[in-house]
């Protein structure tokens, strides 16, 4: 596996990057993750509508925000400095478990990395993605071809959500999104203690890419075995 860090980069580019990356690994290469953070973008998934957005989509076009409509599953989310994505570019023809799986190990890491940041996080049953008591912390959307992975989850980590303000989280109305930062301020308030100070980025990858080389090396399929349907 080869991990990659892209740093901060605008979605275009970085689409680009995955898609040529995604043709080697259907080709054969080595499976591929990368770590990034975006330039400010409202990205729409294959089941995305209208109504997963707050403004319309010409309002945020003239307010110089970049609006893409995308392949990989799900509704309306949004990216931006200070939220980790994480873009995976992988084999599932042969992980028990599929989509399906591949969804919850990924779950799983984000789960992994709040916990050593100090964030208790959970799934929420019927809802792709990982929430914490404040909100949801972590989105989900994969896009497949060929049994070949690409997109992925992105991970809010700093403090300022305003472009949450633009979209439905998960398309479901009345949630609230939230942060590994948020998170601590909510709990350092609830005891009547200082704000901590912010988690830095490259913690969280770091820690991230630990959660996922843990996860990935007791799977069935990294460890050699035969896949279980």
């Amino acid at each position: 596996m080869i991990v990659q860090d892209l740093g901060l980069i605008e979605y275009d580019a970085a689409h680009d990057i995955q898609l040529e990356r995604r043709d080697a690994v259907e080709a054969g290469a080595d499976e591929t993750l990368f770590l990034l953070e975006h330039q400010p973008v409202v990205t729409i998934g294959r089941t995305g509508r209208a109504q997963g957005l707050t403004v319309p989509e010409s309002v945020l076009t003239e307010r110089g925000i970049t609006v893409r409509h995308t392949e990989r599953g799900g509704d309306a989310t949004c990216h931006f400095p200070g939220q980790l994505v994480a873009y995976v570019v992988f084999r599932l023809a042969k992980r028990p478990g599929g989509v399906r799986a591949f969804v919850q190990f990924l779950e799983q890491c984000a789960i992994d990395v709040c916990a050593e940041c100090g964030v208790s996080a959970h799934r929420r049953e019927g809802f792709p993605g990982v929430w914490t008591d404040g909100g949801k912390i972590a989105s989900i959307g994969l896009g497949v071809r060929r049994w070949v992975s690409y997109h992925g989850l992105a991970l809010n980590v700093g403090a300022d959500l305003g472009p949450f303000e633009w979209v439905v989280p998960c398309g479901i109305a009345g949630a609230r999104a939230t942060s590994i930062d948020l998170e601590h301020r909510r709990l350092a308030e609830s005891a009547g203690r200082p704000y901590p100070e912010p988690i830095p980025m490259e913690h969280v990858k770091h820690a991230f890419v630990q959660a996922f080389r843990t996860h990935q090396a007791a799977s069935p399929v990294a460890a050699g075995e035969a896949p279980r349907q």
